[in-house]
């Protein structure tokens, strides 16, 4: 079931990877994001930079006004996620699995229960790859358009 509003809310999605830190935060702020919501697996590891789970959300905090939430509900199992790295499987083969990964932990009512689908709030999504046709970070955000008839936008 699609909640209606009388403006089409936005959920946006973005990868932090061949961004610098100036373009990032720039991006979140020129969209008016209110929360960003990781979704990668690892959001602590050395390659993240300044994306580095602890120390984005005191960035996001001090630079911008903007939330941040690390959901796992969100994330690839660390299986797929490998197999994924490692070209065992296709994007396909990835899609096909991370849809029955988001059925186990229905995503759809944990999506409602969590966030919201009011304008003022602007979500975006975080994760890795630069763009968004093979990320799993577009696979969430084609469920919060499903769940909230949200528009999406990938920064």
């Amino acid at each position: 079931m699609v909640k209606k509003n009388s403006t089409p809310a936005k959920i946006f999605t973005i990868g932090f990877t061949k961004k610098s830190a100036e373009t990032f935060f720039e991006l979140l702020e020129r969209y008016n994001i209110t929360e960003v919501v990781d979704v990668r697996l690892y959001n602590n590891t050395q390659l993240a930079g300044f994306s580095k789970g602890t120390d984005l959300k005191f960035f996001l905090k001090r630079i911008c006004s903007i939330e941040y939430r690390h959901d796992l509900k969100f994330t690839p199992t660390k299986e797929l996620f490998k197999n994924y790295q490692e070209n065992l499987i296709t994007w396909e083969e990835y899609v096909a699995e991370f849809e029955k990964i988001m059925q186990e932990r229905r995503i759809v009512p944990h999506i409602h229960t969590n966030y919201s689908d009011s304008p003022e709030v602007r979500y975006c999504l975080l994760c890795t790859e630069v763009s968004p046709e093979n990320c799993h970070r577009r696979l969430v955000a084609e469920k919060f358009a499903e769940v909230f008839g949200m528009e999406i936008v990938h920064l």
